[in-house]
C-alpha cells in the first residue's frame, strides 16, 4: 500500500504544566490514505477532538509529529505552526455548525469568505464559487442568501462542508458532525461524506462516540479511552471481534443493536 496522505506519528498533547499537568492524548498515532476513510471513535473526554485539532493544526502537539505526504509538516519541535502552504490540504468539519459559522453573515457570504482566503477570488467569482460549492451540498440559492439562523441543523452542517470544501482539501477531519442534527439529517450527511469519498477520492476522518455511524462510513477505525488508542484494526473486524473491553462497551451502546 501507498504511504499514507496524512498521519500523525506518536503525538502526544499535554494541557498545564507541574501537578496542574493533564495528558489528553498519549503516544497516538493515527494515518489515512487517499479516498479512504477512517474512524476514530470513543466517548467524550477520551481526547478524540484534541487529536484532530492536531492533525489539522489547530493544536501543536507536545510530543510527536504530523506527516502529510510523506513530509513531516508540523512537531512538537517545530517553533513555527503549520505551513499556510499545506494548511489548505487538510480541512475541519466542526461539531456545532451553528457557533462555526458566523451569524451576521449569509450563508453564500460564509462560504464566499473562504473561497477568497484560499483561492485568491472576489467579489462575483467568489460569490459564483461559493454558490456553486453551496449547491452541490444540496444548498438552494434561495437558502444560500438566508442567515444561518434560518436553516435547520442538517442544512447549516452542510454549509460548513461546502466551506470546508473550499480549498479542494485532500483530507476532510469531521468532528462529531451528526451530533446536533436529527438522524435523517445524520444520514443525508453520512452519505453526502462517502459521495464526496467516491467521487473526489477525498481521505476522510470521521470522528464519533458512536461505533455504529462509523461502522457505516469507515473501513478502519481508532478506539480511544482517555487519551490513549486501545484498539485499531478493520471497521468489520473490529466490530464483530473486539479485542478489548471498552470496545466491547462501545458495540453494546449502539441504539437498537
Amino acid at each position: 500500500m501507498a504511504d499514507p496522505l496524512l498521519e500523525g506519528k506518536d503525538i502526544s498533547v499535554t494541557f498545564g504544566r507541574g501537578a496542574e499537568a493533564f495528558e489528553a492524548v498519549r503516544g497516538a498515532s493515527v494515518s489515512v490514505h487517499g479516498g479512504e476513510a477512517v474512524g476514530i471513535v470513543g466517548e467524550s473526554g477520551s481526547g478524540k477532538t484534541t487529536l484532530a485539532r492536531t492533525l489539522v493544526g489547530l493544536q501543536r502537539p507536545s510530543a510527536g509529529e504530523v506527516r502529510l505526504e510523506g513530509q513531516a509538516i508540523f512537531s512538537a519541535g517545530s517553533e513555527q505552526g503549520m505551513p499556510r502552504s499545506e494548511r489548505w490540504k487538510t480541512q475541519m468539519i466542526f461539531q456545532d455548525p451553528y457557533s462555526s459559522l458566523n451569524p451576521r453573515m449569509r450563508v453564500w457570504q460564509a462560504v464566499a469568505e473562504a473561497v477568497q482566503v484560499w483561492k485568491g477570488l472576489a467579489g462575483a467569482e467568489a460569490r459564483v464559487q461559493a454558490l456553486r460549492l453551496l449547491n452541490a451540498m444540496g444548498i438552494s440559492d434561495d437558502q444560500a442568501r438566508q442567515f444561518p439562523k434560518s436553516l435547520s441543523g442538517g442544512q447549516r452542517q452542510r454549509v460548513s462542508v461546502a466551506r470546508a470544501l473550499a480549498p479542494d482539501p485532500k483530507v476532510l477531519i469531521a468532528d462529531e458532525p451528526t451530533s446536533s442534527i436529527d438522524q435523517s439529517a445524520q444520514a443525508q450527511l453520512l452519505n453526502l461524506l462517502r459521495r464526496l469519498q467516491s467521487e473526489r477520492g477525498l481521505a476522510i476522518i470521521f470522528i464519533s462516540h458512536d461505533l455504529g455511524l462509523v461502522r457505516y462510513l469507515t473501513s478502519r477505525v481508532y478506539v480511544m479511552q482517555k487519551g490513549d488508542i486501545v484498539e485499531t484494526g478493520e471497521t468489520q473486524d473490529v466490530m464483530e471481534r473486539p479485542q478489548h473491553s471498552y470496545t466491547q462497551l462501545l458495540i453494546d451502546s449502539i441504539p437498537g443493536r
